[in-house]
Formats: C-alpha cells, sequence, structure tokens
C-alpha cells in the first residue's frame, strides 16, 4: 500500500513539502484517539531474543531513527510507534537557524537516493528540550548538536557546550555533528585538533553531572581511514562512549543520473542506497581498528532487511535507517526486525 499508494502521493510535491505533510500527518496521529495503538498494532512485531545493553541503556531492538527527520524533537514517540527502539532527534544548535535557501531537499527516485543541503535548520535546543518535558519520551532519545553556522570554528566548543548543557537533563545520549557536507567549515572539526577541543569540555562537563550519559561522535564517510584512525585513538583514551558510521558524502558516487541532472541539484549531502558500501567499508574499518572495543552506530544506506543485517555482522552495535523509510517505507522497521529473528 506504502509504495503504490501512499508514496506515489508524497513523492507528487516537493521533498521539503512532503516532509512537512508528513509531520503534520503525525500530528494528526497524535491527536486522534486510539490511532497510535493502530499503528503499533500494524507496524510492531515480536522484538523478544533482540534486546541488547549498549552505552549502558536497554534498547528493545537494534534499529533506530537516524537524525534529520525529527530535527525538532516534535514527535519521537509517533515515530517510535514504527517500531524503532530510539531516535535520533536534531541536528540541534545552541539558537534557532533558518538553514540554506529553498529548494534545498531533492529526491533522486532512480537511484533510491536523496540529496540535502539543509544547512541544520532547526528550532534551537530550547524549543526541543521544551517538546522532551512536555512530551515525556517512550523511547530512548539520542540528541544530536552541532554549532550555530554563525559561530566560527575556533569558539564551535562552547556552541557545542551549550546545546550540550541544555539537552542533559532531557536527552539519553549524544551524538557531537560535526561531520555535515552543509554547514560551510563543519567537516573541518573532524580534526582531531578541533574534535577533542569540543568532546574534551563536553566530557569534563558530564563529569560534573550526577548521571553519566553517553557521547559519541558522528563520523563523515568521506575522511581518509587514517583521519578515521587518529579519532577513534582520541576516542578511545578520552572515554568517548561510540561512534555513528557514517553521515552524508559530499561524492555522487553511485548515481546513474546524468552529469547534467547532479549539476543541475548541485551541492548537498547525499544519503541513500549508493551511500551503503561506503558506509558499509566504514563500520568494517571502525571495528576492525577497535578490536570491537568501541560500539558503533551503522548508518547509511541501509534499504532492507538483508543489508541491516549486514551492517550488524560488519561490527556494528545498532542501525539507523532514514532513507530506507522514505523509500521503503514505515514497514521496513517490522521487516528487518523479523529478518535478525530468523538469522538468529
Amino acid at each position: 500500500m506504502y509504495k503504490s499508494l501512499i508514496r506515489p502521493l508524497l513523492f507528487s510535491f516537493g521533498a521539503e513539502t512532503a516532509h512537512n505533510l508528513t509531520f503534520s500527518m503525525l500530528s494528526a496521529v497524535r491527536a486522534i484517539p486510539f490511532a497510535r495503538s493502530i499503528v503499533r498494532t500494524i507496524f510492531r512485531t515480536d522484538e523478544s531474543g533482540l534486546e541488547k545493553t549498549v552505552f549502558g541503556l536497554r534498547f528493545r531492538n537494534p534499529v533506530g531513527l537516524a537524525g534529520g527527520l525529527d530535527k525538532n524533537g516534535e514527535h519521537y514517540n509517533e515515530l517510535s510507534d514504527f517500531g524503532f527502539s530510539f531516535i535520533e532527534i536534531g541536528s540541534l544548535t545552541p539558537e534557532p537557524q533558518d538553514g540554506n535557501p529553498k529548494p534545498r531537499l531533492f529526491r533522486v527516485i532512480k537511484d533510491r537516493a536523496i540529496i540535502n543541503r539543509m544547512g541544520i535548520n532547526n528550532k534551537g535546543v530550547k524549543y526541543a528540550a521544551a517538546n522532551l518535558r512536555k512530551h515525556k519520551p517512550e523511547t530512548i532519545i539520542a540528541a544530536n548538536i552541532s554549532k550555530n553556522a554563525s559561530c566560527s570554528n575556533e569558539n564551535a566548543a562552547d556552541d557545542y557546550l551549550k546545546a550540550f548543557k541544555a539537552m542533559y537533563e532531557c536527552a539519553d545520549m549524544f551524538v557531537v555533528n560535526v561531520s555535515c557536507p552543509n554547514v560551510t567549515g563543519l567537516t573541518n572539526l573532524q580534526d582531531v585538533s578541533f574534535l577533542s577541543g569540543i568532546t574534551d569540555r563536553l566530557l569534563e562537563e558530564r563529569n560534573s553531572r550526577s548521571i553519566r550519559k553517553p557521547i559519541l561522535i558522528k563520523l563523515s564517510p568521506d575522511i581518509s581511514f587514517g583521519q578515521v584512525d587518529s579519532i577513534l585513538e582520541y576516542a578511545m583514551d578520552a572515554g568517548i562512549d561510540g561512534v555513528v558510521a557514517g553521515n552524508t558524502t559530499r561524492s555522487r558516487e553511485g548515481l546513474t543520473i546524468s552529469p547534467e541532472e547532479i549539476e543541475k541539484i548541485g551541492n548537498g549531502g547525499l544519503s541513500g542506497a549508493p551511500l551503503y558500501q561506503k558506509n558499509l567499508a566504514l563500520v568494517k574499518h571502525i571495528a576492525g581498528k577497535t578490536d570491537g572495543k568501541l560500539p558503533i552506530i551503522g548508518v547509511g544506506g541501509i534499504m532492507s532487511p538483508e543489508q541491516a543485517a549486514e551492517v550488524l555482522a560488519a561490527g556494528a552495535s545498532l542501525i539507523e535507517i532514514y532513507s530506507g523509510f522514505i523509500y521503503e517505507g514505515p514497514g521496513l522497521v517490522k521487516r528487518i526486525i523479523s529478518h535478525l529473528h530468523g538469522i538468529r
């Protein structure tokens, strides 16, 4: 039904308009009595035996929703009804920001891909924190935090710390986004000299708290394995709890559309099916380099239950989906969980 009816309807609109329509539908689901119960009945399945403890947190199953969909922490509970055991909200910045000019979100339907140059548009951490206090989360919440575009890299640590403090009481874990390709200069923060200046401040703040919340670093698939290794060495020495591998890519490798179509879309981070092999290789490398001692959330181009299982077998403790949710539909989570049951 999704592929034959709902997806064609949504895809008849521009990508960002369809995104907003979807969230309007989720708002309606929240307001209609018993609607959420019906969604859970349809889309959830037996999760017994798939529970696992990672970062000191108990996950019902290994499947989460990647950051970028619920940017402002507005519909995490409704989204969890589709079977996700955790929701990554954000990216969130200390102050609200509009992001880049529109149009800034594009589908590449032939390749089951998405290109975005959203520019981390969000309503700010205070808005998200207020939502989380008002609507008690029914699932694990990962807060993806970043700096405002107006903040220089030299002062980035101040912005990350502001966001971290604002969300600390509300989120269960944190993802430090230093790898989004859609904010000028942000990926430069993956250099350990910059990165350590940010995360050391977060670790220091965490040490002052009575409750320890996991801190993860989100890596780009575009950096060299040598740079990845430097980050991993730092992360394990410093006490970082894990990594998210990876983010969107500036590369257009794997797209089958014409160079003219690619040029027409322009800049932006590519996600979806063409990214799968690249991020799978990143997961394998990290798992091998750390001997499995640093937990990994594998994300990027997972479009089928078989691919989900492959990423987990490659060394990921958990996985996240995003483009697969858009192209394959909300039933993908249930199909992944059923497949994982079948291969246990």
